[in-house]
């Protein structure tokens, strides 16, 4: 797939899109993303309409293992945010990449199969065992 987009990228998007100065327009992205955590902080659920559904769970505690040592470690419960797409998005996800990649920038390296068997050596049956 493509490359990963940041923060920056979405502000120039917007300041050449609405014509304010990538200040401004930073500052109104960072104002969102702080909404947004401040929201999920105190109400544990956000949803937006045609975007998706943020919503904070709980996971429970459970036994985890090191794995250098194999050793049982205890994990504690905690909660996550976790994002469930609307419909709006999926659709044009699925329409902008139909197979699940993008396959006009996934390059494949270059292969060159190799004989495993030389034309030279004559093919002997196996000993028996």
């Amino acid at each position: 797939m493509s490359i990963s987009k940041t923060k920056k990228d979405i502000v120039k998007t917007i300041a050449e899109e609405s014509g304010l100065t990538q200040q401004h327009a930073k500052e109104l992205v960072q104002r969102t993303l702080d909404a947004i955590v401040q929201m999920l902080a105190d109400n544990g659920r956000i949803e937006l309409r045609n975007f998706g559904v943020f919503e904070c769970k709980e996971r429970k505690a459970r036994i985890g293992r090191n794995p250098k040592t194999g050793d049982p470690v205890d994990v504690p419960a905690k909660f996550v945010v976790t994002f469930k797409p609307g419909k709006a998005m999926e659709k044009r996800i699925r329409e902008a990449n139909p197979v699940g990649w993008n396959l006009s920038t996934f390059d494949l390296p270059d292969f060159e199969p190799q004989d495993t068997v030389r034309e030279e050596e004559p093919q002997q049956p196996l000993p028996p065992i």
